[in-house]
């Protein structure tokens, strides 16, 4: 963590984050790699116990009343112990920000208090076997009856299936209404009717308790929606800077730590007659890193500045997306490195870097693809730039011929 980010404040929530990481046992992290943990509960527990969930929160709920550049160095270092129990913990700032925002008071105090104090669990449903990156085509249908919703259907990829005590449920309100207006957002309780149809067997990321869950004429009290019905576009526009700004900071803690393990190998490590670090291709890799670690830093600090600025806007919106996209891939490029670094003992459990690279793979995929980052920056951008006011220089006019008009020909 460089020091230009942080001030007294910050450094004493990375310190407490710190004693909070320390405290995890290894053992939880082997039983969870090998299944033997379903759901971690006295984990999200002791995050609670300490006061480290939903820092930014009001304190009336048990938060801090922080803000994002406050919330992500916590973050970076829950990263520390891998994408599991990193999504874990983010996972009340992310089902919280709806409540936060959106929420009643009454769903707040019934809700989001118990979840920052570890007496709830909760989870988030949004993809769909047939959906995925299509989040807006989803199928789960919510049909008012007096004053209850029915819901049907089914979401996959739910972390904390199996242990959570609520779900954030996006459901398909009017089948006749634009994509963006025809979903609406529920708390849906576990014993309201939600069945876990299936726990998946993953790459990595293990332990969370990821699975499929059901929904079968599932009755939702009508004062478990959301804000309004139709509400699910902007709510969901909203919900995905906790989404990726959480999978972002924490990609920034376990590829540092990486790093430092390659780093200190590569000082003892000695072929053909001195340290590896003395060679190219080794003390080279250990640069990029560096490289590759400070901008993806420097981007996702950038990007929490601008939503603790600016809210939810378009500038915001590609700024989130460049920092998920960006420090992901990062921490997959710094943990192929760090690999080839260690060589072939790097490829066993001697060390946690095999771990760490199945857990990296899926942060590319989860909470927004590379791909889809990649369309909202650049359709943001094309925004900003064609939207612009003519208040700077005109580049396009410093050509000797600029003003032949007759050879810029676009059609």
């Amino acid at each position: 963590m460089l020091d230009i980010y942080m001030d007294p404040k910050k450094t004493g929530l990375v310190n407490e984050a710190r004693d909070f990481v320390k405290s995890v046992p290894k053992k939880l992290l082997m039983d969870m790699d090998d299944n033997k943990v379903v759901y971690p509960a006295e984990y999200v527990r002791e995050a609670a116990r300490r006061k480290l969930l939903g820092l930014r929160f009001s304190p009336e709920f048990g938060g801090r009343g922080l803000g994002w550049e406050d919330e992500i160095v916590a973050l970076e270092e829950v990263g520390v112990l891998g994408t599991s129990l990193a999504c874990l913990y983010s996972l009340v700032s992310i089902v919280g920000e709806a409540l936060q925002v959106f929420g009643s008071d009454g769903q707040r105090k019934k809700y989001l208090k118990p979840l920052l104090e570890g007496k709830m669990f909760c989870a988030e449903a949004l993809t769909e076997p047939r959906g995925g990156s299509d989040f807006f085509g989803a199928t789960t249908t919510a049909k008012k009856e007096g004053d209850h919703y029915v819901l049907n259907g089914q979401k996959r990829f739910v972390v904390g299936a199996e242990g959570a005590d609520l779900f954030l449920v996006y459901a398909k309100t009017d089948e006749k209404a634009k994509p963006q207006m025809s979903l609406s957002v529920f708390v849906v309780e576990r014993d309201m009717g939600v069945e876990v149809k299936h726990v998946y067997g993953l790459l990595g990321t293990r332990g969370g308790g990821a699975g499929r869950i059901l929904f079968k004429d599932t009755r939702v009290p009508a004062e478990n929606l959301i804000g309004e019905e139709g509400a699910g576009g902007l709510i969901f526009n909203q919900m995905m800077i906790p989404e990726r700004m959480t999978s972002a900071a924490g990609a920034l803690g376990g590829a540092r730590e990486l790093l430092k393990i390659a780093a200190r190998y590569s000082d003892r490590r000695r072929a053909f007659g001195q340290k590896i670090r003395s060679f190219q291709g080794v003390s080279f890799k250990v640069a990029d890193g560096i490289v590759d670690l400070d901008a993806a830093s420097a981007l996702v600090h950038a990007a929490a500045r601008s939503v603790d600025e600016y809210g939810s806007t378009g500038t915001t919106r590609r700024l989130v997306s460049e920092a998920k996209r960006y420090a992901t891939e990062m921490a997959w490029r710094v943990t192929n490195n760090v690999m080839q670094i260690l060589g072939g003992i790097g490829y066993t459990n001697i060390y946690p870097v095999e771990r760490a690279l199945r857990d990296a793979r899926l942060a590319m995929i989860w909470t927004g693809t590379s791909e889809i980052m990649n369309l909202i920056i650049q359709h943001e951008y094309y925004r900003e730039v064609l939207g612009e006011k003519a208040t700077l220089r005109d580049l396009e006019a410093d050509a000797p011929e600029a003003d032949r008009g007759d050879e810029k020909i676009y059609e």
